[in-house]
């Protein structure tokens, strides 16, 4: 006879048992299942399956609905990163980041005509960038670990997630999208680091290197826009007193950008929101500090603060920790933004990812019980089983 695993097991318990049997079985739901967490709430707050609950866990990329939570609160639905560009009197360009997660290639090609209608099409001698607004030490607890292109490191100016997206073939490199012109920085950092074929590297290494290419991506669309640049791209500050010629509101607002985060979970723009949050109530510059102070000052004015510690914004850092019931709770003031969840499995739901976690957290519909919260954890790399569980959770009630 073979035996089944203590999850299996677990599963097989949620698929043949009473609900009520759930309510006074938390030891015997432990014994079967050491390293499992769940946590099962309805609209009226009735725990209906509690394992663990209290238990603190990794939470990974589920991190994020708390991030998208905190930034609706402050920020607001409606809100629009801004870029700001200054014309001094010998033609030199400044652009002062703001932030934008998604400065895209798509988002310089709106930009760009309404920039050059301002500061007209005759050549400039310069381009200045200025990233000021994030601090130059600016350190993000996990993203240090990992060269992946998605963990690119925060700047308050970056292009395209601060990465390049490009095919090699040889010592020949072009761009991998048709909405992205090919730069020179490009083509070098594509030569010495990228794959063989299409590939995304992250500029992570150097933010020098990160915020020239944002300003040669920038001059490629002026250029596009019928405007010319001819004198070098440089890294400086913009000079008291000088008024800006044009101000870029970004075209998504913080819902289709929080939407667009909780699909495609990239830590880069959501610590890039994260960041905003504390420069935005506390004012600038950024700072991490000051975002993980409005978190913990809004948590507690939930009485979440002991439930769910932040280190970042992403997910990315094991030292973030909840408790099943604290994140139950950020769902249920979550829930009126909750179609901006789209779950792998197709469900208003998230997952998380890390060596050795597994987490899954959002809303389902049972049949008994209506729309229920829920919360899952796995202590191991067995991705499936969480929506093994929560197939079961919704077959259960």
């Amino acid at each position: 006879m073979r035996f089944l695993s203590g999850l299996a097991l677990f599963s097989c318990l949620l698929l043949t048992q009473p609900v009520g049997a759930f309510a006074g079985g938390g030891e015997k739901v432990a014994a079967l299942a050491p390293s499992a967490l769940v946590l099962v709430v309805d609209e009226k707050g009735n725990e209906l399956i509690a394992r663990n609950a209290d238990k603190p866990f990794v939470p990974a990329s589920v991190t994020k609905i708390v991030t998208a939570w905190l930034a609706l609160a402050v920020l607001g639905g409606d809100y629009r990163f801004q870029t700001r560009f200054y014309l001094d009197k010998n033609r030199v360009l400044y652009v002062r980041g703001g932030g934008d997660p998604f400065l895209v290639s798509e988002e310089l090609a709106l930009l760009a005509p309404p920039l050059v209608a301002a500061i007209g099409k005759a050549p400039l001698t310069g381009i200045v960038l200025d990233a000021s607004y994030y601090p130059a030490d600016l350190r993000v607890p996990g993203i240090e670990a990992t060269n992946e292109s998605y963990d690119a490191s925060n700047s308050a100016l970056a292009v395209n997630f601060n990465t390049i997206y490009a095919v090699r073939k040889g010592n020949s490199v072009r761009s991998a999208e048709k909405q992205t012109p090919i730069t020179p920085l490009a083509v070098s950092q594509f030569r010495a680091r990228g794959p063989h074929g299409r590939g995304r590297i992250s500029l992570a290494q150097n933010p020098k290197v990160s915020l020239k290419y944002a300003g040669e991506l920038i001059a490629a669309f002026i250029e596009q826009a019928g405007g010319s640049v001819k004198g070098k791209i440089t890294a400086g500050a913009v000079p008291a007193g000088l008024e800006p010629v044009y101000v870029h509101s970004q075209s998504r607002p913080l819902t289709q950008i929080l939407r667009e985060l909780l699909i495609a979970s990239n830590n880069y723009i959501a610590n890039q929101i994260f960041l905003e949050i504390g420069a935005h109530r506390l004012g600038p510059p950024v700072s991490l500090k000051k975002s993980l102070k409005v978190a913990h000052d809004m948590l507690a004015e939930y009485k979440l603060a002991d439930q769910i510690h932040l280190e970042e914004g992403s997910g990315i850092s094991r030292g973030n920790h909840f408790t099943a019931r604290g994140l139950a709770q950020v769902l249920k003031l979550f829930a009126p933004n909750a179609n901006l969840l789209h779950g792998h499995d197709g469900g208003t739901n998230k997952t998380g990812t890390l060596d050795g976690v597994r987490t899954l957290a959002g809303y389902a519909k049972t049949s008994s019980h209506g729309q229920v919260r829920f919360v899952i954890s796995l202590r191991n790399n067995n991705g499936a089983m969480r929506f093994r569980l929560l197939r079961a959770i919704e077959a259960a009630l």
